[in-house]
């Protein structure tokens, strides 16, 4: 059979009420994205010729989220063939193999789909239907798939099952491979007297068998096929998530020292020969060069760290941060929409903040660029070389040339010229024996109370 073109609806108009929340199902996120985002980037594998998404009335986010693809709004909630219903429109014209899946399935792998469109697209008769099924520990209350030799005969769904037919461990993932030049034709032939009252998808199969056509199913993993309905189910596949992608970071070249306890965002990057520490947490957006690294307790978010840097332990980089080559973060240092260049380093207890760090410099503990003043940012620039001695605060907009140096406890307010000394604090001044004399009163007033 030529190749054929595919086509993909994904369902989405779920409001997830086990979620408790005002936010859609498939919005909520796992490695830092909308789980719908995890199960577009899959589809995006077998380059569809179109991508429309279901949604509820009221729903931007998602629109937003699926964007550029086209979405289409079911008004009422009427059953998953209600729901593919809608985007008939949408697929006017289409003729290939239409994918139906499900936004809060975000770990279905490409591989599945691939097995399943080869099916549909398999042998001198080809089935008109393809479905997902899977054997998972516990069938529950999934519905069964019913087969026999001529392959899958029906799907039952578990309310309207018999005792004979919830015994069958082969169950229904819900996802679709069809016939485009069927599928609203049998969509139109759906019924909702069933337990539920509503149009269910799966009884397609039954229209599809009742007018002489084949069809047929393959077996996907259990795991790829957990449906997020709930907080509970949501951290489950955040596991599974996570799993996967320490797995891919380890085989890709990085060393994880504890691996169950560093958190990844969907889209890090790490280069080959990093070394990270315990409980390290990614968020989105960042990348790291060969042979960086990050020690125990960071947390990285929108930042780029350059090859043979150090960062941590307990440092943050904010959105906006750039370390560059060799350079080290240290402890209890947050760096914010700030350049470190090559070789700097700011090592101890330090805020940088809308700031370049010039190659080389080196920043003292218990520095602050002093980056707000209640009303805007402004920015400080270090050039190279520079050494700012602890405690300072650089309040800006303020430059510190190349290989200046600033006194340790200046209040910096103004530019200091390159290879100059900068001071600003207050004069210090000794009393001589005044030390001594404060003691011996405090001596004896302690001794007179207790004679008294």
């Amino acid at each position: 059979m030529a190749q054929e073109q595919i086509a993909v609806i994904v369902l989405a108009a779920g409001m997830g009420t086990r979620m408790k929340s005002s936010l859609p199902k498939v919005m909520h996120r796992l490695a830092g994205r909308p789980m719908i985002n995890h199960l577009l980037e899959t589809v995006q594998v077998l380059a569809p010729e179109r991508v429309v998404a279901v949604i509820g009335p009221d729903m931007p986010q998602v629109a937003a989220a699926v964007a550029p693809h086209p979405t289409v709004v079911q008004a009422e909630r009427l059953g998953t063939g209600h729901a593919v219903g809608q985007a008939r429109a949408a697929l006017a014209g289409f003729a290939g193999t239409v994918l139906i899946l499900y936004g809060d399935t975000p770990l279905l792998g490409a591989d599945s789909l691939a097995a399943m469109l080869d099916r549909r697209r398999g042998g001198p008769t080809p089935p008109a239907v393809v479905v997902l099924g899977f054997r998972p520990v516990d069938p529950g209350h999934y519905g069964r798939l019913l087969t026999g030799p001529e392959g899958l005969e029906a799907i039952v769904e578990y309310k309207d099952a018999t005792a004979e037919q919830r015994a069958v461990g082969l169950c229904n993932s819900g996802v679709m491979a069809v016939e485009a030049a069927r599928l609203f034709g049998w969509i139109e032939r759906l019924s909702n007297d069933n337990a539920k009252g509503e149009y269910y998808l799966t009884d397609i199969v039954a229209l599809a068998r009742a007018d002489g056509l084949s069809c047929g199913y393959v077996e996907g993993a259990e795991a790829e096929l957990l449906g997020v309905n709930s907080r509970v189910e949501l951290a489950a596949a955040e596991a599974v998530v996570q799993t996967r992608l320490r797995r891919a970071a380890m085989e890709n070249g990085a060393t994880l020292t504890d691996p169950a306890s560093v958190h990844f965002a969907w889209d890090t990057r790490l280069g080959q020969d990093v070394v990270v520490g315990p409980h390290v947490v990614f968020e989105p957006g960042v990348t790291v060069g060969d042979r960086v690294e990050i020690r125990s307790f960071c947390h990285l978010e929108g930042a780029s760290v350059a090859a043979d840097s150090i960062v941590g332990p307990f440092a943050r980089l904010r959105p906006g941060a750039t370390v560059g080559e060799g350079a080290h973060v240290g402890n209890f240092v947050e760096i914010k929409n700030a350049t470190l260049e090559t070789g700097a380093k700011v090592n101890h207890l330090t805020y940088v903040g809308d700031a370049r760090i010039g190659a080389g410099a080196n920043i003292g503990a218990g520095t602050i660029t002093c980056n707000y003043d209640g009303f805007a940012k402004s920015f400080t620039d270090i050039g190279a070389g520079a050494f700012i001695g602890s405690n300072s605060s650089l309040v800006a907009p303020v430059k510190v040339g190349d290989r200046a140096v600033v006194g340790a406890g200046s209040v910096i307010t103004r530019e200091v010229a390159a290879g100059a000394l900068a001071v600003a604090r207050g004069t210090q001044m000794e009393l001589s024996g005044w030390a001594d004399r404060f003691r011996t009163r405090k001596q004896a007033e302690t001794a007179d109370k207790k004679k008294d």
